[in-house]
């Protein structure tokens, strides 16, 4: 993780939950999150609104936009 590094919104739903971690980090968090509340099942989550933004972000720099 650097200083500079985004924080990224995590919800849970189930958990009833929302959390913000360096985007490092995001997925082995969600992940083990998930297999050790919810039996591996995807219910923790970046949140949508974000996850569709970094995407956007991804895609257009990759000139796929």
């Amino acid at each position: 993780m650097t200083a500079d590094e985004p924080d990224v919104p995590v919800i849970c739903t189930e958990c009833d939950t929302t959390t913000r971690m360096p985007i490092s980090e995001v997925a082995d968090s969600v992940e083990r999150h998930n297999n050790q509340m919810h039996n591996g099942e995807d219910v923790a989550q970046v949140d949508p609104e974000i996850a569709e933004e970094l995407q956007d972000l991804v895609a257009e720099d990759l000139g796929l936009l």
